[in-house]
Order: structure tokens, then sequence, then C-alpha cells
């Protein structure tokens, strides 16, 4: 750059000029030759050399741009991912969850708490949950060092887990406030509400010692229920300990966990019981609590585990219906009835087939039958059988106690069982009639529904939308770790649930929203990147610009594209 001065009756007036040396021969020397003139210093059209500027960048690397329009001694210190917290964030304040946790678990009286660090410890765990799944001692280094929370520079594991006790404090009232937002900004529809159990372990050698609780399986509070009520004693019960496990681990200690759906995957509310509970008396509990939300007419869905007469009374009283898978091998006087009625089957959307069938003037009876389901039933059990027919081969000629060895061997495997029957004479044989049994059951699954108005197609597809609730767990388990749980704690254990509860609602709605499954989402967003820089003058937070996909899914999730600069910090004086 080249300042040439002139003098005027106003005084000395400077021309700033872009100029390039030439080596002149005849001179001897480098001589400066004009190549634009920008015109007076003082009338300088700034804004026109930014202009310039940024059409020459385009001609270099983004790295060399910088370096060649910053100081030379600019610093590049740190660069963190950014997309995910960003977004996640936006939608967490979307749903007002952020003054939710400023209103709720407020005292009556007296001084309002602050609830504004509690509220960001709060978002970055259920941020971690989503991004970065790990212990609570970990999520904290997580926050520090590896991400950038709005708000919340860095934290500690103390701060997160007073958050969780204050979390486990408000829960009920918190999950309630939070699905009326979910529902406003989403116009859900709940007349079909899905709900299901799991389970999940722990690695334990022993399970926690019993202690009274209240028939929703809680340690009793100072205000709630007496350990003891009318001379009964109260339910004695730790709340990892053993009972009938999902995941195929009845060797450790667990709890139940349930949760509620909507017909969309969207996730409203989540139970933790202990680890012994039964599904049969859950349901009642939930419809109790749902009740307390004021729903308008809700048809239950739940599976085969909660079919009971008793529960089936339950869900019906007040302006609810269900409908509730029922166990065809069961041997029930209604499943007999429905499988002996002859009738025609109807096509229905998504490869099945129903019928309605009269039994009860109550209740209504749908059978949904599955043509791929039925091919992949009778190619399981020509499996078995085949296995089945050479265990039991020539074993005519063993002993009476070689015969019983191999028979108990093969009743510990439920599936080769179903088909072995053993003569009087303690001969093993292959069951026909058992065989012939299960030919009319392949791809067939039977519906109770209480509702008079649903069709039976609406019934068969409403039932199918229950693996919603599936592939909820499956996510909780998969995506967001569920498990392995660190705590040791019941208060924290049932914080960490309901930590995981809210980051499936925000991956669910953002898949909703965005028609992407959350992985696909969450590595777009990744490559979403914070770079700090330091230099003389301080240190500013850039923003890696936006590429083509990105800007697609921020606009299909309505979420503002950031700012390029996100902080600047003047260096002290």
């Amino acid at each position: 750059m080249k300042t040439t001065k002139r003098e005027n009756k106003s005084g000395t007036v400077r021309y700033l000029h872009l100029a390039h040396n030439e080596w002149d021969p005849v001179k001897g020397r480098a001589v400066p030759k004009v190549l634009f003139t920008f015109g007076r210093e003082d009338h300088l059209d700034r804004d026109a050399v930014k202009r310039l500027v940024a059409s020459l960048s385009r001609l270099l690397e983004p790295g060399e741009a910088l370096a060649s329009t910053a100081a030379g001694d600019l610093e590049f210190v740190s660069s963190v991912p950014f997309g995910g917290t960003y977004v996640l964030d936006h939608l967490w304040r979307r749903l007002r969850i952020d003054r939710i946790v400023g209103q709720v678990g407020q005292p009556k009286r007296g001084r309002r708490r602050d609830m504004s660090v509690t509220e960001r410890v709060l978002f970055s765990l259920v941020a971690n949950r989503a991004l970065a799944p790990s212990s609570k001692l970990a999520a904290a280094d997580w926050v520090t060092h590896d991400v950038r929370v709005e708000g919340l520079p860095a934290t500690d594991d103390d701060a997160c887990y007073r958050a969780m006790d204050w979390l486990h404090e408000v829960q009920d009232d918190l999950e309630k406030r939070v699905f009326d937002e979910v529902a406003n900004l989403l116009n859900l529809e709940v007349d079909l509400l899905f709900f299901d159990t799991t389970s999940t372990h722990f690695e334990l050698e022993e399970a926690d010692e019993p202690v009274a609780r209240d028939d929703q399986g809680r340690l009793p509070t100072d205000d709630g229920p007496p350990a003891e009520e009318d001379g009964e004693p109260a339910d004695q019960a730790g709340f990892r300990t053993f009972g009938k496990s999902k995941d195929s681990r009845g060797d450790l200690p667990q709890i139940v966990i349930g949760m509620a759906v909507t017909r969309d995957g969207i996730p409203v509310r989540v139970w933790s019981w202990p680890g012994n509970t039964g599904d049969q008396k859950l349901i009642r509990q939930v419809k109790d609590d749902m009740r307390d939300w004021t729903l308008s007419k809700i048809v239950w869905v739940t599976d085969r585990g909660f079919s009971s007469e008793r529960n089936r009374r339950y869900l019906r009283q007040g302006d609810h219906a269900y409908i509730v898978g029922e166990k065809l091998r069961s041997g029930s006087p209604e499943v007999k009835a429905a499988l002996s009625r002859q009738g025609r089957y109807g096509e229905i959307a998504q490869n099945m087939r129903v019928k309605e069938v009269r039994i009860s003037e109550t209740e209504r009876f749908v059978i949904c039958h599955n043509p791929e389901a039925a091919t992949r039933d009778q190619h399981i059990r020509e499996q078995l059988v085949s296995q089945l027919t050479t265990l039991i081969e020539d074993t005519d000629q063993l002993s009476d106690f070689k015969r019983g060895e191999l028979r108990g061997k093969i009743a510990d495997k439920p599936g080769l069982n179903r088909y072995l029957r053993t003569t009087p004479a303690g001969k093993l044989r292959i069951d026909t009639a058992k065989i012939k049994t299960e030919e009319n059951l392949d791809g067939k699954y039977l519906l109770r529904c209480s509702d008079p108005d649903l069709s039976a197609e609406d019934i068969a597809l409403g039932y199918k939308q229950l693996l919603e609730v599936e592939r909820g767990w499956r996510d909780m388990k998969q995506i967001i770790d569920l498990r392995p749980v660190y705590h040791r704690l019941e208060e924290r254990i049932r914080a960490h649930v309901v930590l995981c509860w809210l980051a499936l609602l925000l991956i669910r709605i953002i898949e909703t929203t965005a028609g992407a499954t959350w992985p696909t989402v969450r590595r777009e967003l990744d490559r979403l990147h914070l770079g700090t820089f330091t230099g003389p003058t301080g240190l500013f937070r850039q923003v890696t610009t936006l590429t083509k996909p990105q800007t697609d899914l921020l606009a299909k999730l309505g979420t503002p594209a950031p700012k390029q600069i996100i902080a600047l910090e003047p260096a002290p004086r």
C-alpha cells in the first residue's frame, strides 16, 4: 500500500494507492508501479475494500486466506465440535425446558432460587447422552474440554450430581410441563398411547438390601404413605434386585423401566421400578399417573405381558379404551374360539391381513396375519424339528438313564422342547400334533380391543405401531447408552433414567422433523466446528462455514444459522 501527500488550502491530503515494486535496471533500484488508486484516505470506501479482500481471498485456501489477512502472530488454539450442542440447545429452548427448570421446585414462599447454573448443567448432561454418552465424571470433562455449551464454559462432577439430585425431586412436575410444551409445539395426537417396559442390569454380585416401599415401588417420604397401613406390611424390595430379565441377564440385579410413547414415536413419560416388579400391576399405576395429566380419551396399546383381566378392566375405566395383544398359546377359551371361527381375511397396508371375529359382547377380537412372518416361522420350525430329529435319532437303543439325561437337556431348550413328546414307554418322538397346531399359528397374532368405533384395520395398525416403543428401547440402549449405569444411589439411578428420556425426546423430535436418523444427523452436525484463535488484541471464536447439507438440515429443523463469530475477548491492558 503506497501513500502520497498533496497540499491544498485546507491542509495536507493523503491518497492511498495499491502499488507493486518493479526493478528498474536503469535506476538500479525497485520502483513502485501504481496498480489502483483508492482516492483520498478520508473518503475511503471501506465496504468496497472489504468486498475486494473477500473476492481476492476466494483464490486461496481458507487457511492461507486467514494467514494472509490476519496478523502474523495470530495463533490457532483449538477446535471443538459445535453443531450438535447448538441444535440440541436451540430445541431445548424452543420447548422452554430452560424456563421450566427455573420454575419447578421453587419454594412457595420466600426468595426464589437461581436455577441458571443447574439448568445449564442439566442440559449438558442431556446433550452428553445424545452426543457422547459417558459417566458423569467424564461428562463434566467433556463439557470443559471437548465441546461448547453456551453459558457453561466448564463444570465438575459435583455440579452434575447436584443437578441430578434436583431432577429426582421434581421429576413428576417437570415431565408434565415438558409434555405440555411438546404437545403444543408438535400438535401431538395422544389418542393412541403406547406403553411397554424393559429392564437394565447392573454388574453387581449381590442385590440391594430390601427396604419398605409404597405401592408404586418408591421409598416412603416424610409426607408420603406410611410403611404400614391398616396392619398390612409394606412391600420389601431393593431397587437393584433380581427379576425376570428382558436382557437375558437373569443372573444380575436389575431395575424395570417403563415408557409411554405417542403414535409418532415421541416419548412422553418414563417410570422406574425395583427389578422384581412384574408387568401385570404396572399398567394400573401408569394409567393413574397419566390421568393426572387431564388428557382426552386415550386408547392404551400394550403388549401381551399386560393382558390380565384386571388390567383390561382398569384400562377401560373412564373414557379410555385399550388394544392389547393376546397370547395365542395361552389356551384360553377366547383364543380357542377366535382361532376356530371361519371367515375371510381382508388385505390392509404394511403386508398384513386382518379378520375380526365375534365372540364377546364387550370386547372385539382381531386376528392379524403377516405372510412374511408366516414364512419365517415355518422356516424356523423346520430347522428346529430337523435339529431335534438328529438329536433323538437312534435313542431307542439307549438306556433309560441316558434317554432321561438327553430329555433333561432338551427340556432346557424351549424351542426344541416344544416339538418333543415322550411315549408311555419313555421313548423320544417328534410331536406331529404339536407341529400341526403350530402351523395354524404361523404369522398370526390376536388382539383384544374395547373401543367400539375403531375399524379392524385401525386396531391392527395401531398395535403395529407398538414397535415405536421397541425402537425407543433400542435407541435408549444402543445410542443413548442407558447402561452401564455408574450410580449406586437409587435417586441417582432414577435421575439417570430421566436424563436418558430427555435425550431420547430431543433426538426423536429432531428425527421426526428432519426425516433422518439421529446417527446421520449427529454425524453431519459434528462436522460443524468452533475454532479458537488468539492474537495481540485478544481472543475470538469462529464457526466453520456451513456446508450445503448443514444449511439444509438447519432449515428443516427451523434452527437459525449460528453467528460466524461466537465470542470476542479483548486482551487485558
